[in-house]
């Protein structure tokens, strides 16, 4: 069934994608064959911290792709700029072959690019059913002239909540769609901003450390949805800490470390890349240390060796 709504909305099976996927090159800035996202020359400087200098990055239609990175490393700053809420010094990109650089965030998610957050961003004092409605895009009723002509906007919030419940009841969250979404446990409000997102009918969906926070008993199920993202057809780009979850579900990884892409490749390449092993453990994670805790240089360490 997935593969099939795949090829209805002409979007590639999760097949073809590690596929293809397979036969790039494994380097930093890579072309990909059928690149959804393509930024270039992304810079973003804060005072004399450049926490973003990404010189070309471009992410496969179809496909889920890890950006990951040590702490500081620009990751959650590159999602800022690339959705819309913060704004470059230099850099260019388009998605689905459209320019949004410098476009507003609202105007980023009307284009199908949406994206969830780190630290939740649910409004507690609606409930989870209105959470969900207040995301559904043109709705009549928001019209002044309309809002006061029921029959103009009733239909149209009935197909809102049908959609609504049945995307809650995909995400396990049906039995609270009349609780606040402020009672959410952390790991359900993650369902709830997943769930939300989907209510636009996105064409990729970006999530900030989806994992953050999440008791062990949502993981699975968290790890579950982003699966059903890809296979119906979705392109997910996610910022995550995890490397168990990132081994598990990525088709692609892409590592950042001081603002730059340093790899890419396929999960099991990207884990074995010196590279990132340094950017993760600093260069120095194996050389021998002195007596007090001080590492010793590669000179210092073959004299001080019987």
């Amino acid at each position: 069934m997935p593969a099939d709504r795949a090829a209805e909305t002409g979007r590639p099976p999760a097949s073809y994608v590690t596929r293809v996927l397979g036969e790039v090159p494994c380097q930093p800035g890579v072309p990909k064959p059928d690149a959804i996202l393509i930024a270039t020359d992304v810079h973003r400087q804060f005072g004399g911290l450049t926490a973003v200098d990404v010189a070309h990055l471009e992410v496969q239609r179809g496909s889920i792709t890890a950006l990951i990175g040590p702490n500081g490393a620009g990751k959650t700053t590159l999602f800022n700029l690339l959705t819309g809420f913060d704004r470059p010094d230099t850099g260019q990109w388009t998605f689905n072959g459209e320019s949004i650089a410098r476009m507003p965030a609202h105007r980023v998610a009307r284009s199908g690019m949406v994206r969830t957050f780190q630290l939740t961003k649910v409004l507690s004092r609606l409930t989870v059913l209105e959470n969900m409605r207040l995301a559904a895009p043109h709705q009549i009723g928001e019209e002044v002239y309309a809002a006061v002509l029921p029959f103009l906007w009733r239909r149209q919030e009935r197909i809102v909540t049908d959609k609504a419940m049945r995307l809650l009841r995909q995400f396990n969250l049906a039995e609270k769609a009349q609780d606040f979404a402020g009672s959410l446990s952390g790991g359900q409000r993650k369902l709830l901003e997943m769930a939300r997102a989907l209510m636009t009918d996105p064409v990729m969906v970006m999530l900030d450390e989806p994992m953050a926070g999440v008791n062990p008993a949502l993981t699975q199920s968290l790890l579950a949805h982003i699966r059903d993202l890809r296979e119906s057809g979705m392109t997910v780009l996610f910022v995550e800490h995890d490397m168990d979850m990132v081994r598990d579900i990525s088709d692609w990884v892409v590592v950042m470390a001081q603002g730059q892409i340093i790899a890419e490749g396929p999960p099991a390449s990207v884990m074995a890349d010196a590279r990132v092993i340094d950017a993760y453990l600093g260069a120095h994670h194996d050389r021998p240390l002195t007596a007090d805790g001080q590492s010793l240089t590669r000179a210092d360490a073959e004299v001080s060796s019987p």
